[in-house]
């Protein structure tokens, strides 16, 4: 029987690996709803739970408490943005919050409302487009590479706004929504500007895109507090999002995303 029990008790102990990170064995990860947060329940979490950590997933449906959930500590991480995003949300509520890890991402794109190409845009045509001033930039660089607008020389694209609109060529009426609002608006607009989270995460197709973004300043990344930088969890979780078996998945399941610089 003490033969029995010994045995027994070291297969407990096998089968319960203790976190990499004893000091930090919870780790809670936030996303947008969508194909981040897929990204964590199909292959993060599974990952990170052999490891022995225990990982929580919080979804998120707008881009402005993920950050600040991270900030006052609820999250551990969070990943939903690009780094123009971060650095100007930042630096406007005096966070202290650093991006370390790419992560693949569905580009911005023009899709259909109510009209369904782009050659049947007209004078005064709606446009619906993300009304965060990140992402609202990249719309009008969009609208600039299709010639609908020309935008004031020597501006910086990053930033860009209604007011460096040179000329409103086909005279559009852009409509400023919430980013999870857009899918939804296109029945009430003549385009709509949808972020590709947004748009996988209502069944939009990327390939629907009537156009997308040409730059690839955009690509989201995995941002932490910037005091954790350098422990041995946060090592973890990018390596995680950067391991051989998240990369095949990645790259099968998400055709037409763009990918980390890191993985070439």
């Amino acid at each position: 029987m003490t033969v029995l029990a010994a045995a027994l008790s070291g297969l407990f102990f096998a089968t319960t690996a203790q976190a990499a990170d004893a000091s930090k064995p919870n780790i809670v990860i936030g996303t947008t709803v969508g194909d981040f947060g897929d990204m964590v329940k199909s292959q993060v979490k599974p990952i990170l739970e052999k490891e022995g950590y225990k990982v929580r997933l919080v979804e998120f449906t707008d881009y402005v408490r993920p950050n600040l959930a991270l900030q006052e500590g609820s999250l551990d991480v969070n990943v939903f943005q690009h780094k123009p995003y971060l650095e100007t949300f930042a630096k406007e509520n005096k966070l202290s919050l650093t991006a370390l890890f790419q992560v693949p991402t569905a580009p911005l794109g023009i899709y259909a409302g109510k009209l369904k190409a782009l050659k049947s845009v007209k004078d005064g045509s709606t446009l619906a487009a993300p009304n965060d001033p990140s992402n609202f930039a990249r719309a009008l660089v969009m609208l600039a590479d299709l010639g609908w607008v020309k935008l004031k020389p020597g501006i910086n694209p990053l930033t860009a706004s209604e007011r460096d609109i040179a000329v409103n060529v086909k005279h559009i009426k852009i409509i400023p929504l919430e980013a999870a609002q857009l899918p939804r608006a296109r029945s009430d607009a003549d385009f709509a500007v949808i972020n590709g989270n947004y748009a996988t995460s209502s069944g939009i197709k990327l390939t629907e895109a009537l156009f997308q973004e040409k730059s690839f300043a955009y690509i989201n990344w995995g941002v932490v507090r910037s005091a954790d930088v350098g422990k041995q969890w946060v090592r973890d979780v990018t390596a995680a999002y950067n391991s051989a078996e998240f990369k095949g998945w990645a790259k099968q399941k998400y055709v037409g995303y763009k990918f980390p610089a890191a993985w070439k």
